[in-house]
This record gives C-alpha cells, structure tokens and sequence, in this order.
C-alpha cells in the first residue's frame, strides 16, 4: 500500500512539471509573435541631392568656360589703427603747482605754441625771491668792489684784498643772471613779478592723452605728463600674424589696407617691425605697418591688412554674373546629366577687370558654369 502511495506521488509531480515546461512555451510563442509584429519589416529610402536640380530647358541658360588666373599668394589678417609712438611728444611741465585754466580738452588738434593750460607755481614765487636777493647781493659786492678799488690806488688795501672783491663781484653777477634765466625759463619775465606758468604746445598735432583737469596738482619733470601730442600724418596699423603664416610677411613688404569704416576705400603701407616674440597664447606675433594717414584714419580703428607674397599662383575666373552669393556663401551652377544643374559652392576671390570675378577654390580651369546664375536660381524658385 505504501508502494503504491509513493508511486503516485511521483506520477503527480510528473505531471505538474509537463504542465509548467508547455505553459512557459506558450508564454515565449506569444512573446516571440508580439515581437514580429513590433517591428516592421526595413525599407531602403532613396537619398535626396538637394544640390542637383532639373530643368526643362537647359539650352535656355549659356555655359560659361572657367579660365586659368595667375595672381600672386595673398595672407589677409586683422589689426587695429594705432599712433606711431616715434611721433607722440609729451607735455612736460617745468614747475610743480596747481591747475588753474585748461584751454584744450582730450582730441582737440593744436598747433606749435598754442597755449594749452595755466598752473600756479609756488617754484615761480621761489624764483622771485632768489633773483631778487641775487640782485641785491650783487648791488652790494659791486659797491664793495668800487671802494676796494679806491683803498687799492691809495696804497689802503693789499692787491689780494682787490682781487677777493672783485672775485665776490663776479659771483654776484653770475647768480643774478642764473636767476634771471630760470624765470625765463618758466616763462616768466624777471621785471615782472608773476606766481602763474603757461604751458605752450611744443609741437603740433592731436591731444591723443590728457591728464590735467582744473584744479589738479602737476609735478615737474615728472609722469604722468599733463598732456600728450601726437603727429597723426603717420600712423601704424599694428597686426596679429599666426606663427604658421611669419615666413610669407617680409620687413619692407607693402600692404593694402583696409578699415571697416571705409570698406570701399584703400590704404597702402609698408612693413616695418615683425615682433620678435610671440604671443603663448594665440601663437601669434605683432607686425607692425606704416601708413601715410589722408586725415580719416582714427586711433583704435579696426582694419584688415593684405599682403601679397612673391610666389604665383594658378587660379580660375568666371564672369562676375556666374557667382550665387547666398548667405555670405558663393555658388556656381554646373551642367549634369539628364537635363539637371547642380550648384557647387566657390570661394570668390578679388574683383576682375572685364566684369570677371576670381574664383580661388571650388572648380577648376575648362569646367562649365551657368554665365548667368541668378536667372537659373530664380527660374528653380518658381
């Protein structure tokens, strides 16, 4: 009896695992077709050329033959309108005291001599008061000398006594005209008794720094200096060339410039100094170009100097009508097959003469371009 229990105990444990290991099966199998179905079968999409474009008629626009250009290496970087430091004249003051006119303000144009400020000047009250003792110390020695000279023919005096007045006279003279000098120096007149100093423009040119103002204190012979003067007629276009680009800029090489506020106009100049250190940051060095300025080139301008290298190179032309300009992007339109265009994109160089434009990369010298891009952009818009 107990044989039999176990034997059937074993028959149910069976079945159960046979009915565990179906159900699983079913749950995969159901699990596998929701899968299939989730995923839709994978479509192939044709892609798109977005830069060809048909046309019904392509004998209604003319093709144009791309030519070789030869023009020289060119390296354009950027730089600011500095002044030339060779012509920047300081103001200094030769007295020390306080501001008390200013006759000229930051930018103002002055010419040689032109009165620029006033101060009071205790060295000036001081100058008096030395050339007026001088003046007195020398009325007494030549009085003492007379008399000397009197004792001396009456056998009264020794010679050397003589000789010591007349040595006491001299000095006296000497320390009168010393005075008197500095006064004038000062711009003062030693008759006239005066506690104010004009300083005068000691050259002629622009205010470009200024550092007196009513009611300040000036040191003399001393920074900062009252007033700054600088000779424009010549300024310098200073420029930051890469380290990789030094070898194609020359001392002496000329250079086209132009600024931002006058882009249509151009200024030419010459190399002058090409930094002899490097900037450890950007890998760049100053280069320094002297420009004649025509009077409308201002401190701090930006501007874009163009240098032109002693190697030639072969580049193609267009007509100027062929280049797309889209964007600040440029564009020619080149004939394909089946009746289509295709529209590349150029890097336009310098303005040619005969209404032609230079291309400097993008097609090569014997390709075909629409001669009249506009046209065909516009008939595509429609």
């Amino acid at each position: 009896m107990k044989d039999k229990k176990l034997v059937l105990g074993f028959l149910l444990v069976a079945v159960s695992s046979l009915l565990t290991l179906a159900g699983c099966g079913k749950v995969h199998a159901q699990g596998d077709a929701v899968a299939a179905e989730a995923l839709p079968a994978a479509r192939v999409i044709p892609d798109v050329d977005l830069t060809l474009f048909a046309v019904e008629h392509p004998e209604q626009f003319p093709l144009a033959t791309a030519t070789a250009h030869a023009t020289t290496s060119e390296l354009v970087v950027t730089g600011t309108v500095s002044p030339d430091v060779s012509h920047n004249v300081p103001v200094v003051s030769l007295a020390s005291g306080r501001v008390m006119v200013v006759k000229t303000r930051l930018g103002d144009t002055v010419q040689k001599g032109q009165l620029l400020m006033t101060i009071r000047s205790d060295d000036v009250t001081g100058g008096y008061s030395t050339y007026r003792m001088a003046m007195a110390d020398e009325v007494l020695a030549r009085t003492q000398y007379v008399r000397a000279q009197n004792l001396y023919e009456h056998g009264a005096i020794a010679l050397n006594d003589l000789q010591v007045a007349q040595d006491t006279e001299d000095k006296a003279k000497i320390a009168v005209e010393t005075a008197a000098e500095h006064l004038k120096l000062l711009g003062n007149d030693p008759d006239k008794q005066n506690s104010m100093v004009d300083i005068f423009a000691p050259s002629s040119g622009v205010i470009t720094d200024q550092q007196a103002t009513t009611g300040s204190l000036v040191q003399a012979y001393n920074t900062p200096y009252p007033f700054t003067i600088s000779d424009l007629s010549s300024i310098w276009v200073v420029c930051d060339v890469y380290e990789n680009d030094l070898a194609t800029v020359r001392l002496g090489d000329n250079a086209e410039i132009t600024l931002n506020a006058y882009p249509d106009r151009m200024f030419r100049g010459k190399v002058s100094n090409i930094g002899a250190i490097l900037d450890p940051n950007l890998r760049t060095a100053k280069v320094r170009i002297e420009v004649p300025n025509p009077g409308n080139m201002r401190l701090g301008m930006f501007a874009r100097a163009t240098f032109r290298g002693q190697t030639t190179e072969m580049h193609t032309e267009v007509p100027a009508s062929a280049i797309l300009h889209i964007h600040d992007r440029d564009y020619v339109y080149v004939p394909a097959p089946e009746n289509k265009f295709r529209r590349i994109e150029v890097v336009s160089g310098d303005q040619l003469p005969n209404n032609m434009q230079e291309v400097k990369s993008g097609i090569k010298a014997g390709q075909q371009v629409v001669s009249n891009a506009l046209v065909l952009e516009r008939t595509i818009d429609q």
